[in-house]
């Protein structure tokens, strides 16, 4: 919903973009783990999502708070459980813009799949869960098969980057977290288009 006044204050949550080597040994192509929310969901119905939510009281607060909400919606949403003591590498932040009305502070982390933990999803919140290789997933939004989010598509194409699970892990071990805050841009009668920091046309 879009918001005239101002802006509201962003909730805090937390995500889990779940890597795992996909194929055969001699093929260890990146695969990331989706879920697809209910289509009776209140927000963003039907669309395919990392396993993510809300920050709980029972999470805790700051950085240490975010990660056990990852860990438990994971658990929550696809019956996977990963340890306390497993390495979650931050990997975005995206702060909702201004402009809409309900707003998140959502950080996502990149962790390794257990292994021989098939994914399974709710039945409430989540109705379909399917590994997908990056590419794979983004041609198939083009083709009209599911839907993804602006911040989920930006996230594919980032880890579209990397051959395998390990390289990504790396490359973000290694970089510092900035909060992404994306500008949503009206021009006349053009449809509204979303702006990243960086991008040329980004309001200064």
């Amino acid at each position: 919903m879009p918001n005239f006044g101002p802006p509201s204050t962003p909730r805090p949550a937390a995500s889990v973009v779940l890597l795992r080597r996909g194929g055969k040994h001699s093929q260890r192509a990146l695969e990331v783990l989706m879920l697809r929310r209910s289509e009776e969901a209140k927000f963003m119905p039907g669309v395919w999502v990392f396993p993510g939510g809300s920050l709980d009281e029972v999470d805790g607060a700051e950085e240490t708070g975010l990660r056990a909400c990852a860990i438990r919606e994971l658990a929550e949403e696809a019956g996977i459980e990963l340890d306390a003591g497993e390495e979650l590498v931050p990997f975005t932040r995206w702060i909702t813009p201004e402009v809409i009305q309900t707003r998140f502070d959502a950080w996502f982390f990149l962790a390794l799949a257990p292994a021989h933990t098939p994914p399974k999803p709710d039945g409430v919140e989540t109705t379909e869960a399917r590994w997908f290789q990056p590419t794979a997933a983004l041609k198939a939004q083009e083709a009209g098969e599911l839907v993804l989010s602006f911040p989920t598509q930006t996230q594919l194409r980032w880890l579209a980057e990397f051959r395998t699970s390990d390289e990504a892990m790396t490359a973000y071990r290694e970089r510092t977290l900035e909060p992404i805050l994306p500008v949503v841009i009206a021009e006349d009668a053009a449809e509204p288009r979303v702006v990243l920091p960086g991008d040329p046309d980004y309001p200064a």
